[in-house]
């Protein structure tokens, strides 16, 4: 199934450095701080990227190291901030980068979108090491470039060195020029590889350690910065199993998060996890009408009680992605379609609670104005059709003819910050008669392939999840302008991208839960018998015993 995807942004890094400068010699808070370092780290990792693009090696980039220089500059104040207890600092300034590019790609860092992962962890974890030389730090692109500059400046180290693993995910190799390599291996060192992760195989922190001892490093002079404590997943090699066991891996815990909290609501009486599912029987007392659940894929949310009221508590992002979340989510409020927003504290976004909201269905009009609101905000990243096309075949073998003419109507998407989801639990309805969108600030910016698309995504997906007549998609349609076409191609790519992820989920949960995917991707087969008009691109039935509605 192709579910997963990452996304690249352009951007200019003059005019990146220039909005940066402006901040510098002020006192900027901690999150502020933190969102800087951030953003200079994905640069780093951007200018990087685009050089190894077109040499095909690392090797040493004079923008790439003023980059990192400055970096680390802008790490020792997060650090020293993070040490008093999060009061701020002054910005460092960014001196003057050589040689930059006109433009490059900046990668979506998944673990500060999606993960709590905090920079800060990992000086803190860097601490943690017992160091036999003097530490070198290697970061593994994209991530890794700032979290190695953040371990470097809580050690003292110089500015690491950044490389990107490539290949076979399960089987990761190097490519570096002589010259770096010599640097890298010059006099003794305790070396230090930092990157998020490790995920299915760990390929990534194998081969940097298979490359050092392959050139006589001891393998207790080599460490890791992880982003979790748990061993290699299921596809590690066992040589890495063996190696990882035995090495120094420190991880640090990041726990403020209830003092964070506080400074918005006041003292908390009651603090109840949502995760996983545990907040379906809020929603509901009949499991039978729960929608089905994937934790690996879940936003870790908390509800919180001060002084008499509810507050929703859910990961939003580190940075400018929680910055854009907590902007999203006030213009929902103002606008009527979502609740009161108390703020943002180290990503986390906290947002009013209605226990006495009850499952709806929104009216058309409701329906048309809320995706016309979505209709006015700008895209960010996302799939190409030919991408989606990819998606479609892969996920649904039966439709691997399917030939769209994806050219043609790519020239004609307009994209917008979709909701991208519009599912039917998602709609609730106040006492007093105001309709709420649940869960609207995120599936933009998920992490998986679809990213932000032309509103005829969001009228297909609202067409297959509410279950709307078709009088009532071609009403939906003209109010909203949708181009036709567009629209059908959205109902095969939306359709098959959550029967893509219900199948996958299935096969990572438990019994009950897989029981309910299984009812899901049911659903978006028969929504596919409903949405396929060629007989012609189908290479088997798509769904046995299933009839086309009428």
């Amino acid at each position: 199934m192709l579910v997963y995807g990452d996304h690249e942004q352009e951007v200019v890094p003059a005019r990146c450095l220039q909005e940066l400068a402006s901040d510098e010699g002020r006192w900027l808070d901690h999150d502020r701080l933190r969102a800087r370092f951030i953003t200079l780290a994905g640069l780093a990792q951007a200018v990087a990227d685009r050089d190894f693009r077109a040499a095909g090696i690392d090797r040493r980039r004079a923008a790439e190291d003023a980059l990192l220089n400055a970096l680390m500059d802008q790490a020792g104040a997060l650090m020293h901030s993070w040490d008093l207890g999060c009061p701020g600092a002054l910005a460092p300034p960014i001196p003057p980068i050589p040689v930059l590019p006109d433009n490059v790609l900046v990668r979506l860092p998944e673990g500060y979108a999606f993960y709590a992962l905090y920079p800060e962890a990992y000086g803190l974890a860097a601490r943690m090491l017992a160091l036999e030389a003097r530490p070198r730090l290697i970061g593994l692109r994209s991530i890794g470039a700032g979290l190695a500059a953040i371990a470097a400046a809580a050690l003292g180290a110089p500015r690491p060195v950044t490389l990107r693993p490539t290949g076979d995910p399960f089987r990761r190799e190097l490519r570096l020029d002589e010259g770096l390599a010599a640097e890298l291996l010059e006099g003794p060192a305790h070396y230090v590889i930092v990157d998020e992760g490790p995920g299915l195989s760990g390929s990534s922190f194998g081969c940097v350690a298979d490359w050092l001892e392959a050139r006589g490093v001891p393998r207790d002079r080599i460490a890791f910065l992880p982003g979790h404590d748990g061993d290699l997943g299921p596809e590690a090699d066992a040589a890495h199993c063996a190696r990882w066991a035995k090495a120094q891996r420190p991880v640090a815990r990041i726990d403020g998060l209830r003092s964070w909290v506080e400074q918005l609501t006041g003292p908390i009486d009651r603090w109840d996890d949502l995760f996983a599912g545990a907040w379906r029987p809020r929603w509901s007392a009949d499991e039978r009408s729960w929608p089905p659940v994937t934790p690996a894929w879940e936003r870790a949310k908390f509800l919180v009680r001060a002084d008499g009221v509810e507050w929703l508590v859910r990961f939003a992002g580190l940075g400018s992605i929680g910055e854009g979340k907590l902007a999203l989510a006030r213009l929902l409020h103002r606008t009527g379609f979502g609740p009161e927003v108390a703020g943002l504290t180290h990503g986390w976004l906290v947002q009013r609670w209605h226990a006495e909201a009850s499952p709806t269905q929104p009216t058309l009009d409701e329906l048309a104005s809320y995706l016309a609101l979505r209709a006015t905000l700008p895209a960010g990243p996302g799939a190409s059709l030919a991408e989606l096309v990819t998606m479609v075949r892969r996920n649904v073998p039966a439709l691997s003819r399917w030939n769209p003419p994806a050219d043609v109507l790519q020239a004609r998407v307009r994209p917008v910050t979709i909701d991208g989801r519009l599912a039917a639990h998602e709609w609730l309805r106040l006492p007093s008669g105001q309709l709420l969108k649940a869960d609207a600030l995120d599936h933009h910016q998920a992490h998986d392939l679809v990213g932000c698309q032309d509103l005829a995504w969001d009228v297909a997906a609202a067409a297959i999840e509410l279950d709307l007549a078709r009088s009532e998609v071609t009403a939906l349609e003209k109010l909203l302008g949708c181009d036709p076409e567009l629209l059908a191609f959205y109902r095969i790519a939306y359709a098959a991208f959550r029967l893509g992820a219900h199948r996958m989920s299935e096969a990572m949960v438990g019994s009950d839960e897989a029981a309910r995917h299984r009812a899901a991707a049911h659903r978006f087969e028969l929504a596919l018998v409903d949405g396929v008009e060629d007989p012609c691109d189908l290479d088997q039935p798509l769904c046995l015993g299933v009839e086309r509605r009428a």
